[in-house]
């Protein structure tokens, strides 16, 4: 027994089928932006009719966790340098029409605590884990699932390596000549630096240790060889593919960016409108609209309370929820002085990095009427404060796109943002919330007073609530901008 392909060669699709090739998908295994993203791009390419499938590994969370999967009967060996390595493929269940997704079992690899390390430190043989999937995936589940041209999505660089084999040791094989190859960056702050010896345990040519390929900086760049045997690259928003290609913007490889010139497309990424919904949103106080604002405030109410906040609806509540790290601004956010002299309260959600969790449970505890934290994250939890709160803090040192901007103008929660990557795509100053430049704490201090003051004139604050509620973040709007990229990458695949 194997898996049905995806498009039987007889049946000419109007659209070719795409394989995505992830480490995370939403609900399976999650840290972040990543596993949502995938997601919505797949489920909507569903929706229209292109067939569509997911591969990720089989961690031992997701074993733990679901237990419809079931196994396809596929189980193969493959060669990833000097190692033969064994993997078996598992498929869970879904009805006709709808996104097919994979697992990639190997137990040694994969039956670990952690999608990619523990204790704040990767996995030494992450190179090791994520090749043998690539290469099982291309090898063994791609020749199975895409008997005819199809599109293979990688995203980030534990996939990039799929897109090396396929142009490099696989080039010569049927799927190899079948596949259009895109790789999407979803955050180039991390590429898979190893020791140049890790391409002979890779079973890659020595050969591809050159400036043009994969080395860097006398390392192998694991993303920038996804990159140079990519079709189609593409990032999670317009400003961002911008930023990448400059020396400040682009991580070490905005030179390789630049070289890529029209190949390069930004895309922004959306969010399921109909998770996102406060007219009929299970987890909060209240429901409301933009037509009918009443049940906002008594998720105001409602959260002030829960925090044990002064229940006061004339002064604006501010909430950041993100991971606890300085990439996210916490550094300006504790340098910040508005935040303890305007009449306002501040509540913070996350976890992450101890020293600026333990600095800002101090702020909290010094201003305990005014400043409130939980440093444990639940989708729950991020829903009542996007509900709830009047304004959203994201004063990010770089953000290639964000959600959580997105989800809170949902709301009528008007984002504070940086003007960096998707947030300054998505926020326009003094519309639909609030931008500043500069990546410093008086920068972020001049945003507060403007926005508090704002605050203060009722009706100009409801208008801009309700044009931030009446945006259109979806996704089908994305993905006709992937089915242009797919035609690209399939012109230029041949």
């Amino acid at each position: 027994m194997s898996p049905a392909p995806l498009v039987q060669p007889s049946d000419s699709p109007s659209a070719a089928p795409v394989v995505h090739l992830c480490a995370e998908y939403w609900p399976f295994a999650r840290t972040g932006g990543l596993a949502e993203a995938v997601r919505g791009i797949a489920t909507y390419q569903a929706a229209t009719g292109r067939p569509t499938a997911v591969v990720m590994p089989f961690f031992r969370s997701v074993r733990d966790q679901f237990d419809d999967i079931r196994p396809t009967g596929v189980r193969a060996s493959v060669q990833v340098g000097p190692r033969t390595e064994t993997g078996a493929l598992y498929e869970l269940p879904v009805p006709e029409g709808r996104v097919r997704v994979f697992f990639v079992e190997h137990d040694d690899y994969f039956e670990r605590g952690g999608l990619y390390g523990e204790n704040g430190w990767d996995y030494p043989d992450n190179h090791r884990r994520f090749g043998f999937f690539c290469r099982f995936v291309s090898e063994v589940v791609l020749p199975q699932l895409a008997p005819t041209p199809f599109v293979l999505h990688a995203h980030d660089w534990h996939t990039a390596l799929a897109l090396v084999y396929l142009r490099t040791t696989l080039g010569d094989t049927p799927t190899a000549r079948r596949a259009a190859t895109v790789l999407t960056v979803h955050n180039a702050g991390y590429q898979g630096h190893f020791g140049h010896d890790v391409l002979r345990e890779l079973g890659l040519s020595p050969s591809l240790f050159d400036w043009r390929w994969m080395e860097w900086y006398d390392k192998v760049n694991v993303l920038k060889g996804g990159i140079a045997f990519s079709d189609m690259v593409t990032t999670v928003s317009p400003s961002h593919a911008r930023e990448l290609c400059t020396p400040d913007g682009g991580f070490g490889l905005h030179a390789v960016f630049s070289h890529l010139g029209d190949r390069l497309v930004g895309v922004l990424n959306g969010i399921d409108q109909g998770v996102w919904d406060p007219t009929r949103d299970p987890q909060i106080a209240a429901p409301f609209s933009a037509d009918d604002l009443a049940g906002k405030a008594q998720c105001k109410a409602w959260l002030q309370e829960a925090l044990h906040l002064p229940v006061d609806p004339s002064i604006p509540l501010f909430g950041m929820v993100a991971r606890v790290v300085q990439q996210k601004g916490f550094d300006i956010v504790l340098g910040s002085r508005a935040m303890g002299r305007i009449p306002a309260q501040f509540l913070f959600v996350g976890e992450g990095d101890p020293r600026y969790q333990d600095a800002l449970a101090r702020v909290a505890a010094r201003h305990r009427s005014r400043v409130a934290t939980r440093f444990e994250f639940t989708e729950r939890r991020e829903h009542r404060m996007i509900a709830g709160c009047d304004a959203l803090l994201m004063p990010s040192q770089y953000e290639p796109c964000g959600l959580t901007q997105m989800r809170s103008q949902r709301y009528g929660t008007l984002p504070v943002v940086r003007s960096v990557g998707g947030l300054a795509d998505t926020v326009d100053d003094e519309v639909n919330g609030f931008r500043f430049d500069a990546y410093t704490a008086d920068a972020l201090d001049e945003a507060l007073v403007r926005a508090t003051e704002r605050y203060a004139d009722k009706a100009r604050w409801e208008g801009m609530m309700r044009t931030a509620m009446a945006h259109d973040f979806s996704w089908p709007v994305r993905v006709r901008q992937y089915d242009e990229v797919y035609r690209r990458a399939l012109a230029r695949a041949g």
